[in-house]
């Protein structure tokens, strides 16, 4: 990115000044080498953002930020239904709800270690993966209406899980406002047979060690241990995200002009909050944020289901579920005043802080763990988040890593074989069905996840408190 377009405001945060017509502000957390590493085209995604109407604040961009469809991956902007504000499908992206669960495990990580292959082979053939990967869940059109209004506690209630899940869940494991009814036919075909799975990209269930503690006393408080083993599972809601995606951008291009609204990108398509557009959008947005809930919670299940059979004495227990492709109804002190919100985090997760009303009971005093994923070959985090009083991006973090490369040039870069080798002789066990989707996702092929972290720290959005490494990694 070209640092003269820009007006640095500290070490760690850069300011693209509000010029043109510009509404706000755009403010990108990075350091000097992340910065460089970022392509132009977040710069113009970041402007663009600034122009839409009812935004507030500022447009802000994190560390792990690189270009998306409308926002930048790594985008968060908050809009004002009292002020126009709009809702736009390409500032929450395709996979909605796309997010990140954490479970502890209670177990060694040299136990894991004892039966990794015996592990991963059976969570390959337990949890499927894959473009289009199936699984044995059928769903009807009064299952998939139900699951949809229901998330996470329609998955329990079927047996997917246990009621304490729940509690360590976003939402509490139930998007309210959720309306079936807004997505298409199309859309719950494509997801009728796709419950449970992980589908493909940089989705992964992988088994992990906890390498690094930062915060011990935080640490303690989130049920880590230095040498333990966590399951993270990294997924969202499949097929029939991407089709509410598709739908709603369509439709919003379309009404545009009737809602009186100039695009700066066509990519940025949005529909103003009180419009019945702009409702069945968020009607539609919800329920695809409930199947992403009700999906992990699933897998959860799965899961737990294999290390009862490997390894019985694990326990599983869920330390917290955060989604990262959302936007969700907030108050947010602007200026000092309480203002209610519409906050679109694209790539970028919750951070809320100790004593926020959100959090569960036993993490009250602490707060959210913030889980940022890494690639299969590098280490992943959780942080938590900062007080009220000094969180920042609408208590906002960074999601991952974040791509250095696309996926096309990984792909010619690497053999997935080769890879796949080459994590083996360090102790990482690779299990997915394509070469390709391995070389797509090389550890190389991403920016420094500790560099994003880092600088996430540095830059006040969240604070580190343990590092990761994975021991088995099941990816589509």
């Amino acid at each position: 990115m070209d640092r003269t377009k820009l007006e640095q405001a500290g070490e760690l945060e850069w300011h693209i000044p509000k010029h043109e017509d510009m509404r706000v502000p755009a403010i990108i957390f990075a350091d000097a080498a992340l910065l460089e590493g970022m392509d132009d085209k977040v710069y113009e995604q970041a402007k663009n953002v600034t122009k839409l109407p009812g935004i507030v604040d500022a447009a802000y961009v994190m560390p792990d930020a690189h270009w998306g469809y409308g926002f930048p991956i790594g985008g968060v902007a908050a809009f004002d239904p009292e002020e126009g504000g709009v809702i736009s499908a390409g500032g929450v992206g395709f996979d909605i709800s796309c997010g990140v669960r954490t479970l502890l495990t209670g177990s060694r990580a040299e136990d894991i270690v004892r039966v990794r292959d015996e592990l991963a082979d059976a969570l390959y053939v337990e949890v499927p993966v894959g473009v289009g990967g199936t699984g044995r869940i059928r769903l009807d059109g009064a299952d998939m209406d139900a699951m949809l209004d229901g998330g996470a506690h329609w998955a329990v209630e079927q047996g997917y899980g246990e009621e304490e899940d729940l509690a360590h869940t976003e939402e509490q494991g139930r998007m309210s406002g959720a309306d079936s009814a807004a997505v298409s036919a199309r859309a719950k075909r494509r997801q009728r047979d796709e419950m449970g799975t992980l589908g493909s990209g940089n989705h992964y269930l992988e088994v992990q060690r906890v390498a690094e503690i930062y915060r011990p006393d935080v640490a303690a408080a989130f049920g880590l241990r230095e040498g333990d083993a966590v399951v993270t599972i990294h997924c969202g809601s499949r097929g029939l995200g991407h089709q509410i995606g598709t739908e709603f951008l369509a439709e919003m291009v379309e009404k545009a002009q009737e809602h009186g609204l100039e695009l700066p990108d066509r990519e940025l398509a949005c529909a103003p909050l009180g419009s019945e557009l702009g409702k069945r959008y968020l009607g539609a947005m919800r329920a695809g944020i409930n199947c992403a809930l009700a999906n992990r919670q699933i897998i959860t299940h799965l899961t737990r289901q294999v290390f009862a059979r490997v390894l019985p004495q694990a326990e599983l227990a869920l330390l917290f579920d955060v989604s990262h492709n959302t936007c969700k109804e907030e108050v947010h002190k602007v200026a000092g005043v309480p203002r209610r919100l519409f906050v679109h985090r694209k790539g970028a997760t919750r951070a809320f802080g100790p004593g926020h009303a959100f959090l569960p009971q036993r993490l009250h005093k602490v707060g959210q763990p913030v889980l940022i994923g890494g690639s299969m070959g590098t280490g992943s985090h959780i942080l938590v988040g900062n007080s009220p009083e000094t969180g920042r991006a609408f208590s906002s973090a960074c999601h991952g890593a974040g791509r250095a490369m696309s996926r096309h040039a990984a792909s010619k870069r690497w053999r997935g074989e080769e890879v796949r080798r080459e994590l083996e002789a360090r102790g990482i066990t690779i299990r997915s069905p394509s070469p390709r989707g391995i070389a797509e996702e090389a550890p190389e092929a991403y920016k420094d996840v500790n560099a994003v972290v880092e600088a996430a720290e540095r830059a006040g959005l969240a604070r580190r408190v343990a590092r990761l490494e994975p021991i088995v990694c099941i990816k589509g």
